[in-house]
């Protein structure tokens, strides 16, 4: 299993950081790495949503379907998507410094048989893309 990480700590409370995370109907205020492809759709655990990513900002979206396996408001929230062969699980934690101070973690993980072939050709674009929403979700949160 291959692990990209990218972390950022935010000048804002863990709930409004939650919120704008969690609320992907809002991500287009924000968010150029990730998008809502299915409004109807909330996350609920063991629920699929239906979203596009953007590694880059001129690329054109890779449109995936992820299954919800965890969400616990205010800390974390984790969802599965898989091709055969290939299989990501994205991670997003919240940890409160303080009541007005949050760090605010990005894991993706990667595995399967076909990791060792598409995984190179993302793998640089990916972290680029996890950085620049992190950079975007403190912005946001800061500028509430």
């Amino acid at each position: 299993m291959t692990t990209l990480r990218t972390e950022t700590e935010i000048n804002a409370p863990a709930r409004l950081v939650w919120q704008a995370l969690t609320v992907k109907q809002k991500w287009h205020h924000w968010n150029t790495f990730l998008f809502d492809c299915d409004a109807q759709k909330h996350f609920q655990p063991w629920e699929e949503v239906f979203l596009a990513l953007r590694r880059l900002p001129r690329e054109r979206k890779t449109e995936f379907q992820a299954q919800v396996t965890l969400l616990e408001p205010e800390i974390c929230l984790k969802w599965v998507s898989s091709i055969p062969g290939f299989r990501n699980q994205s991670i997003f934690e919240l940890q409160e410094i303080d009541f007005r101070r949050t760090k605010y973690v990005h894991l993706s993980r990667f595995n399967g048989l076909l990791k060792p072939i598409f995984f190179p050709f993302i793998r640089e674009d990916e972290i680029a893309g996890m950085r620049r929403m992190a950079r975007e979700l403190k912005h946001y949160t800061e500028s509430l």
